[in-house]
């Protein structure tokens, strides 16, 4: 059955404006004038072909027309929070679902994952190690990329874009490649790797240097696994927290986002 076409904010309008038979005080209650008000009743007037309010010596009325779809109307208005909560409550409070790199994870995530676990009790995360996984097919709460940007995502980018030459004590004057770090014109790498992590632990093991993110490296410096041997120096990508807008807005994003960031 096709379903008609319902004006649902002027519908908004003419329930205030009943429960108070006033424009001027249904307009205090949705923060418009009261002369939007009159015009969305008389739009809706329009509508239905039919008179809703009147205006008398004692002040505004209902038709008896403009009363007969009240009960139901008020009752439609409950059902649409209630199915607004049902969505709401499938985004559970206490679980997050989380694409990082796995290596980034280790070094930066994982700690304050720990962290806010430990000031919010019964919290339950998952994660998924394709930063890049759609956000609806794996039911994502977040994502944590290496970019330039946001992109169309809503994002906060995790630390500046800068970045270091690493290499372990001893190891091999010898470049460690992979995609999004240009190594110097004229070098020739002679390990090749899909990511800045693969190549973080190409150093770590000795391969060779390697041009890295400074928040992937930070920790794996102060525990003299590798040693900066140029920068930090200023980057094109950072890791960036990115989600699709209604992600965003939900509180627990937020209240992971500020913890994270702070």
């Amino acid at each position: 059955m096709k379903r008609t076409h319902l004006p649902l904010n002027a519908l908004r309008v003419y329930d205030a404006a009943a429960r108070h038979l006033s424009f001027t005080r249904a307009a205090d209650e949705l923060a418009v004038t009261p002369a939007a008000v009159g015009q969305q009743i008389r739009a809706l007037e329009d509508h239905l072909g039919t008179v809703l309010f009147r205006r008398t010596s004692k002040g505004l009325e209902l038709t008896e027309e403009g009363n007969a779809g009240l009960d139901a109307l008020r009752e439609g208005f409950l059902k649409f929070e209630e199915s607004v909560q049902s969505m709401q409550a499938g985004q559970a409070s206490d679980r997050y679902t989380i694409a990082a790199p796995r290596e980034f994870y280790a070094q930066w995530l994982a700690p304050r994952l720990a962290a806010y676990r430990a000031a919010h009790p019964g919290i339950r995360f998952q994660l998924v190690e394709n930063e890049h996984a759609d956000f609806t097919e794996a039911n994502l709460d977040m994502a944590i990329r290496l970019v330039d940007g946001p992109g169309e995502l809503e994002g906060v980018e995790l630390a500046p874009a800068r970045r270091v030459v690493v290499a372990k004590e001893g190891a091999p004057d010898e470049w460690i490649d992979w995609p999004g770090a240009p190594l110097p014109e004229g070098a020739e790498p002679t390990v090749q790797v899909s990511n800045a992590g693969q190549a973080l632990s190409s150093a770590v093991a000795g391969m060779g240097k390697a041009i890295l993110p400074w928040l992937l490296v930070e920790e794996s410096v102060e525990r003299g696994k590798v040693a900066v041997l140029e920068g930090p120096d200023e980057g094109r990508r950072a890791y960036w927290l990115v989600a699709p807008l209604p992600q965003w807005r939900q509180k627990k994003v937020k209240s992971l986002v500020e913890f994270l960031t702070a």
